[in-house]
């Protein structure tokens, strides 16, 4: 039985996929401090803001650039629009809700290079407890270098998360603009591998 144990165990380590070493993998902080999260809303009265406090993460498991995975975590009460009227409607139950649910986020789930120079990232948009599949398209013109930016946008339907408010005397439409702009740099490993 023993011979026959070590045979297996032989076949598996010959045959066994080797992990990427952890130096041959990109490694890339995102500094925030560079970057932003907006959003626009067409409206009777322009509603337009950023978001104060948030963090994002891209990983990769492979040099292969489908591997990568962006997440993002924004703290929903750094709404900020420059109106504090603005502002505290956003944050309330009918729109945010940011007392029972903190946080909005978003979690790639792959990588789809679609050109030289662009990529949609498909993944999972949560806001107000509601998650729903969406898709932010970047572009970049910096692949391959240290340090470079990301530039990313995503329109969803409000309503589709609940919020179905409006705000008195202020007409507001349905479809959320959202742009995401990334500094990073990376930090060790090599570079990610494109298509060409």
């Amino acid at each position: 039985m023993r011979p026959l144990l070590s045979l297996l165990a032989l076949n598996l380590y010959l045959f066994a996929t080797p992990a990427q070493a952890p130096d041959q993998i990109p490694v890339f902080e995102i500094m925030t401090t560079d970057s932003e999260v907006r959003f626009n809303v067409k409206a009777s009265v322009q509603i337009e803001g950023k978001f104060d406090n948030w963090d994002a993460a891209l990983s990769f498991v492979s040099r292969d650039v489908s591997t990568g995975v962006l997440d993002i975590k924004i703290q929903a009460n750094t709404v900020n629009t420059g109106s504090g009227m603005k502002d505290n409607k956003l944050k309330s139950k009918g729109f945010f809700n940011v007392k029972n649910d903190p946080y909005i986020t978003f979690n790639s789930t792959k990588v789809i290079q679609t050109g030289p120079d662009s990529f949609d990232l498909p993944g999972s948009f949560a806001i107000r407890g509601v998650s729903k599949p969406e898709t932010v398209t970047f572009t970049t013109a910096d692949k391959g270098k240290g340090t470079g930016e990301l530039k990313g946008t995503m329109a969803f339907d409000r309503k589709e998360y609940g919020m179905n408010s409006g705000i008195p005397f202020i007409k507001i439409a349905d479809r959320v603009e959202v742009t995401i702009n990334l500094k990073g740099r990376r930090v060790s490993g090599p570079p990610p591998i494109f298509k060409e």
